[in-house]
């Protein structure tokens, strides 16, 4: 069979969204690193100027030098995040729930950048968390990181709760840190309930995140990968395009228009 161009699997693309009742989006770093946010495994990522041995939830638990470095970091995320926009990508996602074809995005993201670019805020699974919350490990008083960001600018390194003096943690997940059980369940059972899944942006490397496309193809649902690069289920895909996220879903959401009028 010929290689298809990639006008064709656009074209495809747009025709399997068209025809779908139930998509579910799974995006991953790549759709934030759109908006200029750096991701964490890349050359030149995060990882790559900090030591990730340095942020584990143990470390945060139950060391001072330990929060304090990763409030350090945390400051360095927040400050860059205030700054970047959503791009083509979250806006294409948002549209297909203003078209009434997507039941949820399922993200690896923790920026809330597609709550930013218009997506209703029960539709967005964050299996890794969301960085612009922050709450007190002891009494659960909860805090807009926008504020805890100011105390670190007046010179706190290690911000506590204002009610009981409590650990803050922001509401994401550190390496050793458990997986949320409901957010987990919830993709899980929205990944196999679906018609169509759209990979975005991911490498499709992190587990358990990455089961969600699997466990959408084991329940008979079509599968398209958008990703710059490789991943272990491209063989799979019914719909497998090289490229940015947000710039592939800029030319499929017009044929997607044009075939809904």
């Amino acid at each position: 069979m010929a290689e298809q161009t990639l006008e064709q699997q656009i074209d495809e693309l747009a025709e399997l969204i068209v025809k779908s009742r139930r998509i579910v989006a799974f995006t991953g770093a790549g759709v934030s690193t759109e908006s200029g946010i750096p991701d964490f495994r890349s050359p030149g990522g995060v990882w790559s100027r900090f030591d990730p041995n340095e942020f584990t939830y143990q470390q945060f638990l139950h060391t001072e030098e330990g929060r304090k470095r990763h409030w350090q970091l945390l400051k360095q995320m927040g400050e860059m995040m205030a700054v970047t926009e959503p791009n083509p990508a979250h806006d294409a996602i948002a549209e297909l729930e203003k078209l009434g074809k997507l039941d949820c995005v399922i993200t690896q993201n923790v920026d809330g950048m597609h709550q930013r670019a218009g997506n209703s805020e029960d539709r967005v699974i964050q299996l890794h968390g969301n960085i612009t919350r922050v709450y007190c490990m002891s009494c659960d008083k909860r805090y807009p990181m926008d504020e805890i960001l100011e105390w670190l600018r007046q010179g706190i390194e290690v911000p506590l709760c204002v009610e009981c003096r409590g650990i803050l943690k922001p509401e994401v997940i550190f390496f050793g840190e458990a997986m949320p059980v409901w957010e987990t369940r919830e993709a899980e059972q929205r990944a196999r309930n679906c018609d169509l899944c759209i990979v975005v942006g991911s490498s499709l490397v992190v587990y358990p995140a990455a089961f969600m496309p699997m466990y959408a193809l084991q329940s008979g649902a079509k599968l398209a990968i958008i990703n710059q690069g490789a991943t272990d289920m491209d063989g799979m895909a019914h719909v497998r395009i090289y490229g940015k996220g947000g710039e592939v879903l800029s030319q499929v959401m017009p044929r997607v228009r044009e075939q809904l009028r």
